[in-house]
């Protein structure tokens, strides 16, 4: 048969059916199995000749393990090392050459003395800016391109520092310093009575704190340093504007922030013209005008923050209308609000930038500013002015409060009854206002506890004190709100209410209303009128009288500066009160005067001489009457009934 078809069935004749070769299984020898059974493999000593044989093949022929060992990793990570390395080294080698070589070339420029001004300041600007790159290194760490192991960075810096000090110097420094010396110069030899002299203070002041700046390396402000003396300094002589304008702001402000750390570069001023200078601006700076214009300034800043204080404000949700009137109203930077969040923090900030000037621009150890100019004597002086305004304004308000008028003796009633009830009366509101307000200023409470004072009284009112009667410590209002902060404290002592107190007041108050309302509610009102008036024709006393003996009193001791609100708040209610018990009793009055007095005196003298130019005389016996006549014509009117018949 063919061997194309005896080959493959060759294989079916096999007891062991060939497998193509999937994979290879190792297990323990299995004991006592024979090779009859199937899939079984039986291992001889033809295997141990291949283990002995290994070793004696070359070594490309020996097997290796499969995959990359460790020691081939290792080594060609080293490899990348030094490759990386070396690259660095090239890298850094080739820009550190290139740096220091650009730095020497911008150093011969600028130390070229036959170059044009503009020419040395564009190199001089070059080499600032390369020391600026090479400070941002020292302090962020330099590139990775110019370190392996060859930067130069700091070496380079230290090498070109005193190359840019030789240049900026001569170049900075020395120029300004003359452009400074001239401009203060010019100041100094000003007239007397010059305009000019008024009207160039402040640019004197900024030229001298420019010129000490120099100077004084710990006193440098790099930005305010070359922002002010480009202002100062807007064209230089050789130099083109735009150009200067350009690079000059740069340049100052690079000197400026490097001067601290180097002192040496400090400029030594000239003693003589920076005390002139000073004794002059001391002297300007001093004058009342200034210190107006910064009371105007600090007050405008602050007028738009608060609204003005209406008497509605100042009296809550009681009804004022009823009891008192005002077109006047009080502006809202004179309040203590206005002091303590805005006025007082305005002031400090004034007083701090004078103090800013005096303490190093204008004064210095040997020669310590005028008194009158210290910042702390300015801070006095404001918040002396401001108070006094303060005060004014107050004064000014309340003295423009006018009583409502009452047109019946019911309507003053009940004018006198809301006027003493404590939980409800505007004059009380009215009073806690001008208490808290007079007290501004004191260094005990603030307004902060005023408040939490005020929310604690909202949520305890059946243990409130219906007046507030706090007495702080001395303010600078004492002297305007004294009197009524000493009415508002004082307590009540004994029994006969001899103190003044605004309390004492509102229970006489209290006491005139009662007595009214028992004559109102008579049988006979009219008649229980004339009775009271009677009594204090009299000279008698009574409720009414002495309570507005006490409102003149009270009103009195206010002072005269307080005169129109003592009138208002305590006299004119008790007078008018006072005028319609009177009214119906006067008609009465007047009636029974022209029927005693007048009429008999009509009778018995009226068209005869001496009081009248006619030949009838008066009788002389009857003149030797007029005393005993006049004596019994005007007790009765002032006795009761049963006395007028009394001979």
């Amino acid at each position: 048969m063919p061997e194309t078809v005896t080959e493959p069935l060759s294989i079916l004749l096999n007891p062991y059916r060939p497998l193509p070769l999937a994979g290879v299984v190792f297990s323990p020898p299995s004991v006592g199995a024979a090779r009859s059974v199937k899939h079984h493999w039986g291992k001889d000593n033809r295997w141990d000749i291949i283990t002995d044989s290994v070793q004696l093949l070359p070594a490309g022929l020996r097997p290796r393990k499969p995959g990359i060992t460790a020691r081939q990793v290792l080594a060609g990570a080293v490899i990348l090392v030094m490759a990386g390395w070396a690259i660095t080294m090239a890298a850094s080698f080739t820009v550190n050459r290139s740096l220091v070589a650009r730095a020497q070339g911008q150093v011969q420029l600028v130390s070229a003395e036959k170059q044009p001004l503009a020419t040395r300041l564009h190199a001089l600007s070059e080499l600032q800016k390369t020391l600026s790159r090479l400070q941002y290194r020292a302090d962020r760490g330099a590139p990775w391109y110019t370190r392996g192991g060859l930067s130069q960075n700091d070496a380079l810096m230290a090498a070109l520092f005193p190359r840019y000090a030789e240049n900026a110097i001569p170049l900075l420094r020395d120029a300004a310093a003359v452009h400074l010396q001239q401009q203060l110069n010019a100041y100094v030899q000003l007239p007397p009575d010059s305009p000019l002299r008024e009207k160039m203070t402040r640019t004197a002041w900024e030229q001298l704190k420019l010129y000490l700046m120099l100077a004084r390396p710990e006193r440098m402000d790099a930005a305010w340093f070359s922002g002010a003396l480009m202002q100062n300094w807007p064209q230089r002589p050789g130099v083109k504007d735009g150009v200067w304008q350009g690079t000059g702001a740069s340049l100052l402000r690079f000197y400026g922030a490097n001067l601290p750390a180097h002192p040496a570069w400090r400029l030594h001023p000239d003693d003589g013209l920076v005390s002139q200078v000073r004794t002059l601006l001391v002297r300007q700076m001093g004058m009342r005008n200034s210190e107006s214009t910064l009371y105007q300034k600090m007050l405008a800043q602050v007028a738009n923050q608060y609204a003005d204080l209406h008497l509605s404000d100042m009296t809550g949700d009681t009804d004022v209308s009823r009891l008192f009137t005002t077109n006047e109203v009080v502006p809202g930077m004179f309040t203590r609000q206005a002091w303590e969040q805005a006025v007082q923090p305005a002031i400090e900030k004034v007083v701090a930038e004078r103090r800013d000037e005096m303490d190093w621009v204008l004064s210095d150890s040997r020669q310590p500013a005028a008194q009158q100019t210290s910042p702390e004597a300015l801070k006095a002086r404001l918040t002396e002015r401001y108070f006094a305004d303060f005060g004014g304004v107050w004064l000014d308000f309340l003295n423009s409060l006018r009583l409502q008028p009452a047109a019946t003796l019911s309507d003053a009633i009940d004018q006198l009854t809301l006027m003493a009830d404590v939980r409800q009366s505007p004059l009380v509101a009215l009073m806690n206002t001008v208490s808290v307000q007079g007290r501004t200023g004191q260094t005990g409470e603030a307004l902060s506890d005023s408040l939490v004072k005020s929310a604690k009284n909202l949520f305890n009112r059946d243990e409130q004190a219906a007046i507030d009667q706090q007495v702080g410590a001395h303010g600078p209002l004492d002297a305007t709100f004294g009197p009524v902060l000493a009415l508002m404290g004082s307590q009540t002592k004994g029994a006969g209410n001899t103190d003044l107190s605004f309390q004492t007041f509102l229970t006489r108050i209290t006491q005139v209303r009662l007595r009214l309302q028992q004559v109102t509610n008579a049988t006979d009102p009219q008649a229980m009128t004339q009775a009271l008036a009677q009594t204090v024709f009299q000279g008698k006393a009574v409720d009414l009288t002495e309570t507005r003996d006490y409102g003149s009193l009270v009103a009195a001791g206010l002072g005269q500066e307080w005169s129109g609100f003592g009138q208002t708040v305590f006299v004119r209610p008790m007078e008018q009160a006072w005028q319609q018990v009177l009214a119906p009793a006067a008609e009465s009055l007047n009636a029974q005067w022209r029927s005693a007095v007048v009429d008999d005196w009509n009778t018995a003298f009226g068209g005869r001489y001496p009081f009248k130019d006619v030949s009838s005389e008066v009788s002389l016996p009857l003149l030797a009457k007029i005393p005993q006549r006049r004596f019994r014509a005007h007790r009765p009117l002032f006795t009761d009934p049963a006395q007028r018949c009394a001979p």
